[in-house]
């Protein structure tokens, strides 16, 4: 089966306000499924299909019919990616996709654009103008799933269900579990998502700040001493296996997950 079909005229507003200086939550208790996406289409059925597809795939999924709407969903739980409609009433895909990308807090979601425009000069004013990829309408659903999937493993592998295994450490996202061997790890849900973002970031330096982001999320308000707590639990529950000094400690920056000697 093939989805998607444009129809009715791009329409053109000046829309009012901007993204920058409001609160974007992170969602609270991040999901152990494979990350969820904002589809963004303004053809109800259209969207029905994809969400079908998305849910057979693992994806969580919100909806909305125009910019407007899916404003307001970023505002209540900052997607992992974005499906983007070039055509859409109001604020068009393209004009939404630039605003994304000029405000800090969204800048960095993926956004996959879908459109009927299948001319080579579209693709590329869509992706100069921000979008991380294109699908082109009809398409087939297991092809955009393998898009979503490519992007994020890009882009945003924490939001992916793929295991990480590093020096016999592994974290397996759908059973949420952590493994040494044949020994489970007793991890807690904010330790086991501390270890994730860490793990598939390997080498990455981050902040307090960044990680109170990516862990906790926006909407949650708690003091960047809180990450120094978490930190140390996830090294205890490291301790025995003798992961834990993979954990480092940079001094007047952060944090970051590394296989090389501390320096």
């Amino acid at each position: 089966m093939d989805y998607g079909t444009d129809s009715g005229d791009e329409h053109r507003s000046a829309v009012e306000g901007r993204l920058s200086g409001k609160a974007y939550p992170g969602g609270g208790e991040k999901r152990a499924m494979a990350g969820k996406i904002l589809v963004v289409d303004d053809e109800p059925t259209i969207r029905e299909m994809i969400g079908f597809a998305l849910s057979r795939a693992g994806f969580a999924y919100v909806e909305a019919g125009d910019a407007a709407q899916a404003e307001a969903e970023i505002l209540r739980d900052m997607p992992d990616l974005i499906l983007l409609d070039w055509m859409l009433p109001g604020q068009s895909g393209i004009e939404f996709v630039r605003l994304l990308r000029s405000d800090p807090a969204t800048r960095a979601i993926p956004v996959i654009m879908l459109t009927a425009r299948g001319e080579e000069e579209d693709k590329v004013r869509g992706l100069k103008d921000g979008a991380d990829d294109y699908v082109t309408k009809p398409f087939a659903p297991k092809e955009l799933v393998a898009r979503i999937e490519a992007v994020l493993r890009r882009m945003k592998p924490e939001a992916t269900n793929d295991m990480v295994n590093v020096n016999g450490l592994l974290l397996d996202p759908m059973s949420h579990r952590v493994t040494v061997g044949e020994r489970d790890l007793d991890l807690a849900p904010t330790e086991f998502r501390l270890l994730h973002v860490l793990m598939t970031h390997p080498e990455r330096v981050y902040s307090r700040d960044q990680l109170l982001d990516l862990v906790w999320g926006r909407n949650i308000h708690v003091g960047p001493r809180t990450v120094d707590m978490h930190v140390s639990n996830l090294r205890k529950a490291l301790e025995a296996s003798g992961h834990n000094r993979l954990i480092q400690t940079v001094h007047g920056s952060g944090y970051r997950f590394s296989t090389r000697g501390q320096t």
